[in-house]
C-alpha cells in the first residue's frame, strides 16, 4: 500500500508539473504576441495665412474657440498670400486662409488645394500723409494710380513681396498700363506692417487691407485718401491641401477648421470683431 500510495503521488506530480509548463509556454507566447497598433488621431493643424489676418488681432480671437470647441492645437504660419500658397503646394501646410481670388482659383485648378469656400472680406484702401501733397483724397483709385505715376513728386511704398495686396496693386498697374518704377516708386518686400511704418516713416503713400490699417492706426500718421472703390474689395477664401498631392496632411483636421470658419457662430464673431472702433471684416 505504501509504495502504491508513493507511485500515486509521483504520477499526480508529474501531470501537476506538466500542467505547470503547458500554462507557462502558453504565458511566454501571451507575453510575445503582439498587440495591434493603436492609431492616435493627429489634433495639429498648420495654417498658412496672409499677414492681414495674424497682424489685425483676428486669429487670436478665432483659434482659441476653434482649439476649445474641436480639440485641435493650430501652428500658424503668417506670409504673404502668394508664399503661403505655395506651402500649401509644398504640402507643409494642412490649410490656407488667403486673400487673392485669382491665385486661389489657381491653386485649385493645379489641384493642389481643394473644398475652397468664401469666408469674409474687406476692403483696401490707399493712405497717406494728411497733407496729401498729390491731392489723390476722394479719387477713384485708378486715377489716383495715375497721378501718382504722372506727377512723381511723393513716394508710393509697395509690399513686393507677392502678397495679396501686392497682387492686387499690380493688377491695378496694369489696368491704366502703368510699369510703376523710379525713384518715387519702392518695392520693399516686406509685410503690410514694416510697410506702413515705412509708409510713416517717409510720409508716403501706400495701399493696405483697411484691417491691418486700422489695428495700427495708433503708431501711424497716415490717412485713408482712397476708398469705398468697387475695385478695391478684399475677399478671403479657405482651401484645404488637396490629400491626393501629399499624403502627409492633416486632411480631417483641415476640414473641422474649413467647417467652423464658415460656421454662422464664427461668422457672428467676425462681425463683430473691432479695432479702435472700427469693423474689420465682414463675414460671407
Amino acid at each position: 500500500m505504501k509504495r502504491r500510495n508513493f507511485k500515486s503521488l509521483k504520477n499526480i506530480a508529474s501531470i501537476f508539473l506538466v500542467l505547470l509548463l503547458v500554462v507557462g509556454l502558453v504565458g511566454c507566447g501571451a507575453q510575445t504576441e503582439k498587440e495591434p497598433e493603436k492609431v492616435v488621431e493627429n489634433k495639429e493643424i498648420v495654417l498658412s495665412t496672409t499677414t492681414s489676418t495674424k497682424d489685425s488681432g483676428l486669429l487670436d480671437k478665432l483659434l482659441p474657440v476653434f482649439e476649445e470647441k474641436t480639440g485641435y492645437e493650430v501652428k500658424v504660419i503668417s506670409q504673404g498670400t502668394g508664399q503661403a500658397l505655395k506651402t500649401g503646394e509644398l504640402g507643409d501646410c494642412d490649410v490656407v486662409l488667403v486673400h487673392s481670388r485669382p491665385a486661389e482659383d489657381q491653386f485649385v485648378a493645379d489641384g493642389f488645394g481643394v473644398n475652397r469656400k468664401d469666408v469674409m472680406h474687406n476692403d483696401y484702401v490707399v493712405v497717406g500723409p494728411a497733407a496729401d501733397p498729390l491731392e489723390i483724397k476722394g479719387l477713384k483709385v485708378l486715377d489716383a494710380f495715375k497721378k501718382m505715376a504722372e506727377t512723381q513728386k511723393g513716394e508710393f511704398i509697395s509690399r513686393g513681396d507677392e502678397s495679396g495686396t501686392h497682387k492686387k496693386e499690380m493688377a491695378l498697374w496694369k489696368e491704366v498700363n502703368i510699369k510703376p518704377e523710379g525713384k518715387w516708386y519702392l518695392s520693399i518686400g516686406k509685410g503690410m506692417g514694416d510697410t506702413l511704418l515705412m509708409t510713416n516713416e517717409k510720409e508716403a503713400y501706400t495701399m493696405t487691407d483697411r484691417g491691418t490699417y486700422a489695428s495700427m492706426m495708433d503708431k501711424l500718421n497716415l490717412e485713408v485718401l482712397v476708398e469705398g472703390d468697387p475695385q478695391l474689395l478684399n475677399p478671403y477664401g479657405v482651401i484645404a491641401v488637396n490629400p491626393e498631392k501629399h499624403a502627409e496632411v492633416n486632411y480631417d483636421g483641415a476640414m473641422a477648421f474649413i467647417e467652423f470658419m464658415t460656421s454662422q457662430e464664427t461668422k457672428a464673431m467676425i462681425n463683430d470683431y473691432k479695432v479702435n472702433g472700427q469693423q474689420l471684416f465682414f463675414a460671407d
